[in-house]
């Protein structure tokens, strides 16, 4: 069996979401499908389900009638194991469970002629393990598709120590018939995809768990702060609570990382039968079973007043870095008088072209007019001199260098300036809020307000209170970021507020999962982009956001939390140790 063109009818065994999209994948491409599940029911709901989604490709002119109903006659639904027996390559795609799988390839053994090859598509369990229930191991093979099956072109391929190269050559070859990107990988839990995506979701079920953030604010910072399709919980609920305790359970049970160890209130919802959009309720509730729609259940905070107004119409911005004149952009624009207080004329007149030069851009793409751009520009003003910002403004925005104590320096200077009623914030992405509004006398009235790079352009803000911070301070900073048609969330004051908290562990991992060789840089990035959906892999995002940056931060997780597997990875504090900290300098994971 040395080539493709053997492989001539397909075998699919468990028809529910997963197993109906590899089946129509499949026959698109031009394959005999024979799928099988053991209730009518199940036949059914894969039936409407595939004749639903063709029917979708007709209407929008994706493939034509005759080119619909030729896919429909290459798939043959049964509810007989017996009806594969002449197929050449059978995927099983049931419930993850092993008893139940291995009992499945048992009875495949039997009925399948000496040639054909048998694949799982767990995305945890062992295959080595599911292989052993057979007589004929070396035809086994993990072909790990990802969820819908029809949007992601993306396969792992999982080579067990008996796997026959063969048997590999031919499904890679296979996977790239189906026009999808094959990625291959030793068995071990998790594979690349679920291994790092796990850990993260984890991690924010604890996050929600310990009340740190509401689950819409979880889930809004990591679509909109990291360009994720999807928040965390939201993801779980389409993967269902069962299927991601199950993967957890058994990545902790072969890594015995905690970041692994299933959060406890993940347990409570499975044991609850909460399982996610499945059963019509999970981190959120849903208005109908299998449907995204969700309902309000009251189980949010009221975390604003979204009648009220901020009342804040004047503001200073201290810096003039990259930061600082994205967010007095981002002020003007949203009709905010603001001050800029720089270091020194040089910097004043810098900022200023840079916002010119900004603005006119916009002119010449027709997204503002040139009497829009004359405005922005009379909103903002510079000074050198802090005695500028005295009676003007009614919030002082801090954004420069990510270091305590010149930050302590400028908040106790403008303390003793400026009137009590002024609110104060850090923009700080990895210091202690509280530690820098210690510096002042109005700790009821600071908090952070984190941007995310560029702040014209990212619609993210983290709102972050300390143990000291009045609400009302609070609501006022919200309902502003509002205002300037921001995407506000908040957070209390600990190590990487959200965002960061479950972005640069994920990224870390990565990168120790490279060091120790399981799977290579590229294609741990192409398993994130492709398999998951994420704008960019891990690699090519911290070449972007800097080696140097990324390990401050991962050493600051690691201080706070103290989580073992939160210590840097030794290849990160190498590079960072040799100068190669990324793109701006030409080179970190990658050479540009």
């Amino acid at each position: 069996m040395g080539s493709i063109v053997e492989l001539k009818t397909i075998g699919v065994v468990g028809l529910g979401t997963m197993g109906s999209g590899i089946a129509e994948v499949i026959a698109r491409s031009g394959y005999s499908v024979i799928g099988v599940d053991l209730g009518e029911k199940a036949i059914d709901y894969a039936d409407s389900r595939i004749r639903g989604s063709i029917d979708r490709g007709v209407s929008r002119s994706k493939i034509t009638e005759s080119d619909g109903l030729a896919i429909l006659s290459r798939i043959q639904l049964t509810t007989k194991l017996e009806d594969l027996a002449s197929c050449d390559l059978v995927i099983e795609a049931i419930t993850e469970d092993l008893a139940a799988k291995s009992e499945l390839f048992m009875t495949l053994d039997s009925l399948l002629g000496p040639e054909a090859i048998m694949a799982t598509n767990t995305s945890a369990l062992s295959v080595t393990e599911i292989s052993v229930a057979t007589g004929r191991p070396s035809r086994v093979i993990g072909m790990h598709f990802f969820n819908p099956a029809m949007v992601q072109k993306f396969i792992e391929i999982v080579s067990t120590v008996t796997t026959d190269q063969e048997v590999i050559d031919v499904c890679l070859e296979f996977t790239r018939s189906l026009e999808m990107e094959p990625v291959l990988v030793g068995d071990r839990a998790g594979f690349i995809a679920n291994s790092l995506l796990f850990g993260y979701l984890n991690q924010a079920v604890t996050m929600y768990e310990q009340k740190y953030a509401s689950r819409e604010d979880i889930d809004s910072a990591m679509k909109f702060g990291c360009g994720l399709p999807m928040g965390p919980l939201a993801l779980l609920d389409l993967i269902g609570l069962d299927t991601a305790l199950e993967i957890l359970d058994t990545m902790y049970h072969e890594s015995r990382n905690r970041l692994h160890a299933p959060s406890a209130l993940l347990k409570q919802f499975v044991a609850a039968g909460r399982l996610g959009r499945k059963s019509g309720q999970g981190f959120y509730t849903y208005a109908e079973l299998n449907a995204p729609l969700v309902v309000d259940d009251s189980l949010t905070p009221a975390i604003a007043d979204s009648g009220s107004v901020s009342g804040i119409t004047r503001a200073g911005v201290v810096g003039s870095g990259t930061m600082a004149t994205g967010i007095v952009s981002v002020l003007a624009v949203g009709g905010v008088s603001v001050i800029a207080l720089t270091r020194s004329e040089q910097r004043s007149s810098q900022l200023r072209e840079s916002l010119d030069t900004s603005w006119s851009k916009l002119v010449a793409k027709g997204k503002i007019t040139e009497e829009q751009k004359s405005e922005y520009l009379a909103r903002v003003t510079t000074s050198e001199s802090p005695e500028a910002l005295v009676g003007q403004v009614d919030l002082v925005v801090e954004a420069i260098a990510e270091e305590l104590q010149p930050k302590c320096e400028i908040f106790s200077q403008l303390d003793q300036m400026l009137s009590d009623e002024v609110i104060f914030a850090t923009t700080t992405s990895s210091l202690s809020v509280i530690e820098i509004a210690a510096s002042t006398n109005r700790m009821d009235r600071f908090l952070g307000i984190h941007f995310f790079n560029p702040a014209p352009v990212m619609s993210l803000v983290e709102i972050v209170s300390t143990v000291a911070t009045d609400p009302d301070v609070v609501i006022r900073c919200t309902n502003l970021m509002r205002e300037l048609r921001k995407k506000p969330v908040q957070c209390s004051d600990r190590a990487g507020f959200i965002v960061n908290a479950l972005l640069f562990p994920y990224l870390n991992n990565a990168i120790a999962m490279a060091s120790s060789n399981y799977a290579s840089i590229q294609d741990i990035d192409s398993a994130m982009k492709l398999g998951c959906g994420y704008p960019m892999g891990p690699f090519e995002l911290l070449d972007v956001v800097g080696l140097d940056v990324s390990l401050a931060i991962i050493n600051t997780l690691y201080r706070e939390f103290r989580e073992p597997g939160f210590a840097p990875a030794a290849q990160l504090e190498h590079l960072v140790t040799a100068g190669f900290v990324g793109r701006k300098v030409g080179r970190g994971f990658a050479k540009y």
